[in-house]
């Protein structure tokens, strides 16, 4: 979807995460392992396998689906992961544990990324558009990426907050619906909010996202 000025308006954002269609297969597998935990009596090994199950299903989906395999294989490999150290440790709430563990490392990563001068959200668009990096030689792009990425930064914060007071409580069916919501509703005010941002970090006479200066 093309925007004002030749530029592609959050929903192209939002369809390269999926859509509402990316929030339901993310929260199968969370909503398995309570299910499956829940119906096992607190029962770890059949929580895990439940999971594990619906995660194969899901990417099973997306790959009939034409999905990225890519991502449909790091999404697997996050349950298979989530399973395992909930096995390891016996601990239910160690499921949801990986996806705390992500969210901490996608916090410095993005901070990381606005500080070197090489903002992720940049590198996403860029690639949506096909520029590659030439984005990165206008100083007004690079300026509005790096203030809009500060956005993600935060509801990667926001997450954890939540999170992990939950984890460490160990409060599973909390932890699912947490992990459930604060997906695609978060990941798409978040991509309003850093959308408003960058647009209004650029000057009036700008040309737009698809014309780097």
């Amino acid at each position: 979807m093309i925007g004002e000025g030749g530029t592609p308006a959050a929903e192209s954002l939002a369809d390269l995460l999926g859509g509402w269609r990316s929030a339901v297969e993310t929260a199968v597998p969370l909503v398995g392992f309570a299910a499956g935990w829940l119906a096992g009596g607190h029962s770890v090994p059949i929580g895990a396998g439940v999971a594990v199950l619906a995660g194969a299903v899901v990417a099973a989906w997306r790959i009939v689906a034409g999905k990225r395999p890519l991502g449909t294989v790091f999404s697997l490999l996050l349950v298979c992961a989530g399973a395992l150290v909930a096995l390891r440790t016996g601990r239910a709430a160690d499921f949801f544990g990986v996806r705390v563990f992500t969210n901490a490392v996608s916090v410095l990563a993005w901070a990381a990324s606005i500080l070197v001068r090489w903002p992720f959200l940049g590198l996403i668009v860029g690639t949506v558009l096909g520029q590659k990096t030439r984005w990165r030689r206008d100083p007004d792009l690079l300026r509005g990426y790096q203030r809009a990425s500060w956005i993600w930064v935060l509801q990667y914060c926001l997450r954890l907050a939540v999170f992990i007071p939950l984890w460490w409580a160990g409060a599973v069916l909390w932890l699912t619906a947490a992990q459930t919501i604060l997906t695609w509703p978060l990941v798409a005010a978040c991509l309003a909010v850093s959308w408003w941002v960058l647009r209004r970090s650029l000057p009036p006479d700008h040309p737009g996202l698809r014309h780097p200066r």
